[in-house]
């Protein structure tokens, strides 16, 4: 599953939240400090993991 990172607009904390695609998409996210829902997602990079041997 899918690691998407969120900035608080009220108390500008960030944080992590591990939930599948369509789970994002439904649900409402929380921020674990000042339990806001004042969130925007803060896009980052990532790394593709594959089995193939490069």
């Amino acid at each position: 599953m899918p690691t998407y990172d969120f900035k608080c607009q009220k108390c500008d904390g960030t944080f992590s939240k591990v939930m599948s695609v369509s789970e994002k998409e439904t649900r409402k996210v929380k921020c674990p400090e000042c339990k806001s829902v004042k969130v925007k997602q803060v896009y980052s990079g990532f790394i593709a993991k594959t089995s193939r041997k490069s």
